[in-house]
């Protein structure tokens, strides 16, 4: 007696979806068009489906668990002999054949494809908001023949298919159907083409739509626009459009997510002695204080000034980052200052030859 459970290797107590799972990779394995001209792989081949086309059946199986027979005849008239074979099978051999068809006539609607368009704007525009107009080509339904690619509806039978829509090919001891490619699973061929779309049933077009980019975007963000895609075919539906956003650099202000950085920078005069400032940011200027004393890399927020948080009302802060502006050169006059200054923080001892060597070398530094 046969032990079907051995020949899957799965085990007694499997489940048919394990059990399904096990003949699919053996069948893959074993077929015959991965292991031309080999015997040995043929009759293994042979008998997982054998097992298969009785522990695929669950009532099959039940026989089979009690009497330890199925009462089947593996490779009997055609398909109709494989027990629920043809779901798996089309499974199978569409990883052979590229999509083909298991005892299937004429052609499924297609989804039509998916299209994609790249648009750049500017930090204001993303911050704002922006609708765009967009001309985006696309293919449509031709109108002259509403897609199906004939100037008078004429059709005749396709000679290679019969007019079934599919071809069978012989692989090993299976037939396989597969869409016929003359007709594309149609079964019938155009007598006189459409003039416009040339038979294709399909033609290219510009197409004007209005995208609303919304505030706070973020570079490299997408949007979906159902349904204006590439048209379908077969009655399919259309493929959507994906708007791809990309946002142009910014000469001075840097985004982090829904902030906005700036460098402004003071003088050593303005941050020791402290100074207002006017600051520019996406929403118009705003004034900022800088207290006396601040040190150079000081970081200030603007509360509520950045970038739009997308879906919400609030808005991320502008942070300004002070950057004391070191002088290049010195005037006799300033550098006589700066020794002054100097003695009177602290430095009495200090010679002006040194206090000249020390200022170059953090004036070097600062620039």
């Amino acid at each position: 007696m046969k032990d079907y459970y051995e020949t899957l290797g799965v085990a007694r107590g499997a489940t048919q979806d394990e059990i399904k799972k096990a003949f699919r990779q053996l069948a893959l394995k074993y077929h015959p068009d991965r292991n031309s001209g080999n015997k040995v792989s043929e009759e293994k081949f042979k008998e997982i489906n054998e097992a298969y086309s009785c522990l695929g059946d669950s009532e099959k199986r039940s026989q089979y668990d009690t009497t330890g027979f199925c009462g089947t005849e593996a490779f009997g008239a055609g398909a109709a002999g494989f027990g629920g074979f043809g779901d798996i099978f089309e499974d199978i051999f569409g990883e052979f054949f590229g999509g083909a068809t298991f005892g299937r006539r004429g052609p499924r609607p297609e989804r039509g494809q998916d299209l994609r368009y790249d648009v750049e704007i500017d930090l204001q525009e993303a911050a704002q908001g922006k609708k765009l107009s967009i001309k985006v080509p696309r293919s449509v339904t031709c109108a002259e023949c509403h897609g199906t690619g004939s100037a008078t509806g004429a059709t005749s039978p396709c000679p290679d298919c019969r007019g079934t829509g599919q071809v069978r090919y012989q692989q090993g001891f299976f037939s396989v159907a597969r869409t016929c490619g003359k007709c594309r699973g149609t079964g019938r061929i155009i007598e006189r083409p459409c003039e416009r779309c040339r038979g294709a049933g399909q033609v290219r077009v510009e197409r004007d739509l209005t995208i609303n980019i919304p505030a706070g975007v973020e570079d490299g963000m997408r949007f979906r626009v159902s349904g204006e895609g590439n048209a379908g075919s077969h009655g399919g539906q259309p493929g959507d459009l994906y708007v791809i956003v990309g946002i142009k650099e910014h000469p001075v202000f840097k985004r982090e997510r829904d902030d906005i950085i700036c460098e402004e920078p003071v003088s050593y005069a303005q941050a020791a002695l402290g100074v207002d400032l006017e600051i520019k940011t996406l929403w118009g200027p705003e004034r900022l204080h800088v207290p006396p004393g601040t040190q150079p890399g000081g970081v200030f927020r603007l509360r509520g000034k950045g970038m739009p948080r997308m879906g919400k009302k609030s808005k991320g802060d502008h942070i300004v980052r002070i950057k004391v502006a070191i002088p290049v050169r010195l005037s006799d006059k300033q550098r006589e200052l700066l020794e002054e200054l100097a003695k009177l923080s602290g430095d009495p001892f200090l010679s002006k030859s040194s206090l000249r060597d020390k200022l170059r070398g953090m004036f070097a530094a600062g620039s």
